[in-house]
């Protein structure tokens, strides 16, 4: 399939991320780098597990072989990346990069700008999604995911400390049901948290935070963390948790021990995004039918609500495989590799997707054997994704070299985890190293 084969109009929407502008030579040519001839296998990185069976789809459609490797998620993909770049050899032809990602990369003319082959597709992707791609106006690479923020949670637990989850609409209403959680027992938490910049990022966004500006040509960045109200509302309500030790600190995101909790129910919800689902499936299987979702509690009540995480696949400027890349991509994120990832639990980016029956009605989610859990116990859970991504609010910016203020997060904010430090101190000693780090990489900042 090629590009501008598919611009289909849907009706729905999700509200979106604003795209960054771009510094430096953000002049990078839709020109395609010279094409091998007769290619027979392209490179991918990626870690998302639902392209593993459209690649082996696509090899059978084309019979071109997708060598996918998982070289790492996120932040350690990206180091290999930046190896590779500089190293001017061993970059792959297709890489997985989130949203947040993608103008650090596009202000380096690391990826192809596809602007001129994606004519029309705005019709075809939810909002959020597609701005997300697209830096100072230009496309570098199609979306395959989002990640509306949700509120997801053990009925089971929440049943016996007597709360009902889906009448905690303000951040008020979380805190005293994280008391009621903890009254359980000593190693009963509402939630974990032991430090993570995205979390950090959603939730001030959730507030109606906007600490990050960058100008239209992307040389000016404004960072106001200690002056932004949204920053603020988020760091008093969380210090009120801390300071009281309703949050789970100690157990690592991601870890056996994060999965092991929601098992046995010590840790009972999770605010994060609407990709979710198939995780719980696999990786807590013992608490299948016990967890259930609801939207997100904001500040005051209000609709509101934020994007945690997201992911595209962009094509490698440098890649002597470009057409070959490009074709791949175009059928994993806007072709039959669509359908193929949706049904495997990706939360869509695309309008079709989100308006299908076999999404809105689904009441199981397929586990990494194919098998169909009734996680949530019957509900029809992406009912409630579908408004969570409808609910999402415009105008938050990423920083243009936020990979590099996630991977020093930790750094000024984990001292506030073991009680030595408070949020508002870590926030101010952060924004200070980011402006110090823009500075030196030829940013003005202030």
């Amino acid at each position: 399939m090629k590009f501008g084969t598919r611009a289909i109009a849907f009706a729905g929407a999700v509200a979106m991320l604003i795209p960054l502008a771009a510094c430096g030579n953000s002049s990078s040519s839709s020109s395609q780098p010279a094409q091998e001839k007769d290619v027979k296998e392209i490179t991918v990185w990626a870690w998302e597990p639902t392209l593993t069976n459209v690649a082996k789809d696509y090899e059978k459609k084309t019979g071109v072989k997708v060598n996918l490797k998982n070289v790492g998620t996120n932040t350690k993909e990206y180091t290999q990346l930046d190896n590779a770049l500089q190293a001017g050899s061993g970059a792959p032809d297709v890489a997985q990069i989130e949203y947040y990602a993608i103008p650090q990369y596009a202000i380096k003319d690391n990826l192809l700008d596809i602007t001129d082959k994606t004519k029309g597709y705005e019709d075809y992707y939810n909002p959020g999604p597609w701005s997300s791609v697209q830096v100072a106006g230009k496309v570098y690479g199609l979306p395959m995911d989002s990640g509306p923020m949700a509120f997801f949670y053990n009925k089971e637990v929440f049943d016996k400390a007597g709360v009902d989850a889906t009448k905690i609409k303000t951040w008020d209403d979380y805190y005293e049901a994280a008391k009621k959680i903890h009254a359980l027992g000593s190693n009963y938490y509402i939630t974990s948290d032991s430090g993570d910049a995205g979390f950090f990022d959603s939730m001030t966004w959730l507030a109606g935070g906007k600490p990050f500006q960058t100008s239209d040509d992307g040389t000016n960045v404004t960072i106001n963390l200690t002056g932004d109200k949204g920053v603020k509302t988020f760091d008093d309500f969380w210090q009120k948790l801390l300071d009281e030790k309703l949050i789970d600190t100690n157990t690592v995101g991601w870890s056996e021990d994060w999965f092991k909790g929601m098992s046995d129910g010590t840790i009972a919800s999770l605010f994060t995004g609407g990709w979710m689902p198939a995780n719980l499936a696999n990786s807590a299987p013992e608490a299948a039918g016990k967890w259930r979702v609801t939207l997100m509690p904001t500040p005051d009540g209000k609709t509101a609500n934020a994007e945690n995480g997201g992911s595209s696949l962009a094509v490698l400027k440098n890649s002597p495989k470009a057409q070959a890349a490009l074709d791949f991509i175009e059928y994993a994120n806007h072709g039959d590799g669509v359908k193929t990832r949706v049904e495997a639990g990706a939360f869509p980016a695309d309008k079709a997707s989100m308006e299908a029956d076999y999404f809105k009605d689904a009441t199981t989610v397929k586990n990494s054997d194919g098998k169909a859990i009734e996680y949530f116990g019957g509900q029809k859970y992406n009912e409630v994704l579908a408004q969570a991504a409808a609910d999402v609010t415009t105008g938050y910016q990423f920083l243009p070299f936020e990979i590099k203020a996630r991977n020093i997060f930790g750094d000024y904010f984990g001292k506030c985890y073991t009680g030595n430090e408070k949020l508002s101190t870590a926030v101010a000693a952060w924004q200070k190293a980011l402006k110090d780090y823009g500075t030196e990489q030829g940013f003005t900042v202030k």
